[in-house]
């Protein structure tokens, strides 16, 4: 257990070494043209995992793509189920709730693989098998536990007193949600936005099994030259996957900021 002020100062560099390393190491491969075994750092460099990357038989680009227009649509779907879920878990006592909150969980606590080939059978007798619907209903079953339990944690710390406040004032469902939750709501839209898009955009085996190869996302096209040992090119895709999410990120908070600025609201 660390105690004192030499062990937090040296905790503090420690924890940003173990970040920038790895980055590091990841974004010298991404530009190697050669890295000998007995060298300390690359020899030559070279571009060869970019260049790949925007070749025609790459298929990096359109990859990129569906994992982007994938992720926004489970984003988006999550978001407009876990905010009711959120609240009737998080604002009403009913019979029944406990066994509700532990079958919201069970899609982390049951591992993928199981959950997967279930659904994969199912599926295919609804059509549903290699089709984007299909796999955006697999990325769902992955990350609404998590939008429903930070909505959950939303509603609870917002309470009802508010809304029960803008009902008296006559305001009308829509307009006690868009002035007087969503602004609550806010940091909870954030954290959970970032969490589920990041969720289903880094999904491989659910994506693989259920998309049967047809729908090809970005990690579908990077897990093979990790298998493959082609670090250039897997370390060029993975600063592409990386960059992307960051981006997501920015775009997000600056929105959100932006809002607040506006409504002059601010929830702490």
């Amino acid at each position: 257990m660390f105690r004192g002020k030499g062990s937090r100062s040296i905790l503090g560099p420690c924890l940003l070494a173990v970040l920038i390393i790895p980055f590091t190491v990841l974004v010298l491969w991404a530009f190697t043209g050669q890295w000998p075994a007995d060298s300390i750092l690359p020899t030559r460099l070279g571009l060869r995992g970019w260049l790949y990357m925007f070749s025609p038989h790459g298929k990096v680009l359109p990859g990129l793509v569906m994992s982007v227009l994938l992720s926004l649509a489970v984003t988006f779907c999550a978001l407009v189920i876990s905010i009711p879920a959120g609240k009737a878990l998080g604002l009403y006592d009913f019979p029944g709730k406990g066994l509700i909150e532990l079958l919201v969980l069970a899609p982390i606590i049951i591992p993928s693989i199981t959950v997967g080939m279930g659904l994969h059978t199912a599926f295919i007798k609804f059509g549903l098998a290699d089709s984007f619907a299909g796999v955006l209903l697999v990325h769902l079953m992955v990350v609404l536990p998590y939008g429903i339990r930070i909505f959950a944690s939303g509603y609870k710390a917002m309470g009802s007193k508010w809304e029960d406040q803008a009902r008296v004032l006559r305001a009308g469902w829509w307009q006690r949600f868009i002035y007087v939750t969503l602004p609550f709501l806010y940091p909870a839209m954030v954290a959970g936005g970032i969490l589920i898009f990041n969720v289903s955009f880094a999904q491989y085996f659910l994506t693989f099994l259920i998309g049967g190869g047809r729908i090809i996302t970005l990690p579908l096209i990077l897990f093979p030259y990790i298998n493959g040992g082609d670090r250039v090119v897997a370390s060029a895709i993975s600063l592409v996957f990386i960059a992307a999410s960051l981006l997501l990120m920015a775009v997000i908070e600056n929105t959100v900021k932006d809002r607040q600025e506006e409504t002059a609201f601010y929830y702490m």
